[in-house]
């Protein structure tokens, strides 16, 4: 549901605040009153400008997601996960009482109208929270936006970690649960040598570091490292740079539409038989589904959550989801993670029994857990991120997906343990890189 309230407007006859309209007057006296007015007014405005909506009928959630642009094909996923979320809460007496109100622009895969959108849902709309962005760029657009305003923000998608900030939360999956595992694996069934290609960009270069570290931790090397632009769509160069490198196996970091296009020419030009490994396809993007087979054969994903994970819990989800969305190609795991992400927020305001953006996250810091589609999550305070269950899905010549591994509750380690990171009491507000 998109919500926009009417903009403060100023004209040569009327002045509109607040919803009181003071006409021009010539009188000294009228203009010494309205000038106690309009201050007054702008008073109450900058007290409101927290965000929260507890005292009205509402609770407000604020959405920025990519429902068009290069990243629909997940932003559609996540919104429709949100709907869904509140739907269920909703149907369930409310949060605190109240019906839950989705605010939600469409971001357009646009980092300018990320930034745009933000600031209007803080300071127009009043929203208690903001959840939402697919890429690591758009996240890195709007979140100092809420760091500025002390807005409680939900990151619930996969990405290249290192965030440390009080006020962010982001609930998806990072190298630890991802690119730890993986390496460890593909290294040990395949071989030690690596080819990495990514999209090139915070994401992707980031990844890529952590490719880098893992497989000096396991005992592999990187023999060929590749970053692609996200407009790029033509990978015959990059094809032939893999081929002459000779991999053991190719780490596959690209993303958003235009790039899915590497696995067709891949398909027809690649190294028949060579193992694939990634973070983010598969799981995000359903290339598996979206591009003929055998071309993501023997692709591996290490992820918290596909549309094909065989648990009771996952497959009662991906029902509710197509029952309410039938028209939906698939139901990945940012899906998954911002359906979760919205369970977490809203038991952590329950138990708070307040929107307040301090004491909620108290409440997010005291051992919140949510048993998701995906098993078990809940909140590391220290770092903010999840702790959660992960899997590894393998792609067999037809794309069928089978489950041949699973690490039970992977905890984000690294920034507490490498960085010294303690949100509980102090906020870096900083992004950290496996080789600051």
């Amino acid at each position: 549901m998109l919500v926009f309230k009417r903009a403060h407007t100023f004209n040569n006859e009327n002045v509109s605040l607040g919803g009181i309209v003071l006409k021009r007057k010539k009188n000294i006296f009228f203009s010494i009153v309205s000038l106690f007015i309009i201050t007054f007014v702008l008073s109450a405005c900058s007290e409101n400008s927290s965000g929260s909506s507890e005292d009205g009928d509402t609770i407000k959630l604020g959405v920025l997601e990519d429902r068009s642009g290069d990243f629909a094909l997940v932003g559609m996923q996540k919104s429709h996960a949100i709907e869904l979320a509140v739907e269920e809460i909703n149907e369930n007496d409310g949060l605190l009482g109240k019906k839950i109100e989705v605010i939600a622009p469409d971001t357009q895969s646009d980092d300018n109208r990320y930034q745009e959108m933000a600031r209007k849902l803080i300071l127009e709309d009043e929203v208690d929270v903001i959840m939402g962005a697919f890429s690591s760029a758009s996240r890195e657009a709007i979140r100092p936006i809420m760091e500025e305003h002390e807005m409680l923000y939900f990151y619930n998608n996969q990405y290249e970690g290192g965030v440390a900030s009080k006020y962010t939360f982001p609930t998806g999956a990072v190298p630890e649960h991802q690119v730890t595992t993986i390496m460890e694996y593909m290294i040990e069934e395949y071989g030690p040598n690596v080819y990495t290609i990514a999209a090139d960009y915070n994401f992707g270069q980031i990844t890529a570091d952590w490719v880098k570290v893992a497989a000096e931790e396991f005992g592999g090397e990187i023999v060929g490292e590749e970053f692609i632009p996200l407009g790029e769509s033509q990978f015959n160069s990059s094809i032939n740079k893999i081929q002459k490198a000779k991999p053991d196996f190719l780490m596959v970091l690209l993303t958003g539409e235009k790039q899915s296009s590497f696995y067709e020419q891949w398909n027809t030009q690649g190294i028949k038989d060579l193992p694939l490994a990634t973070t983010i396809n598969m799981a995000q993007q359903y290339e598996h589904i979206r591009t003929e087979a055998p071309a993501l054969a023997n692709m591996h994903v290490a992820a918290p959550f596909m549309e094909e994970l065989d648990t009771p819990e996952a497959e009662e989800f991906v029902e509710k989801f197509r029952e309410k969305f039938p028209d939906d190609d698939y139901v990945g795991m940012e899906a998954e993670a911002q359906y979760t992400g919205v369970h977490l927020w809203a038991k952590a305001v329950e138990e708070a029994g307040t929107t307040d953006v301090d004491e909620v996250i108290a409440e997010l810091e005291n051992d919140i857990t949510w048993e998701a589609p995906s098993g078990s999550v809940s909140i590391d305070p220290k770092s903010h991120h999840a702790i959660k269950d992960v899997y590894l899905f393998n792609a067999d010549n037809e794309h069928n997906i089978s489950t041949v591994h699973e690490w039970e509750q992977v905890e984000p380690y690294w920034l507490h343990e490498e960085k010294g990171v303690d949100l509980t009491e102090d906020s870096p507000n900083e992004q950290y890189t496996p080789i600051d």
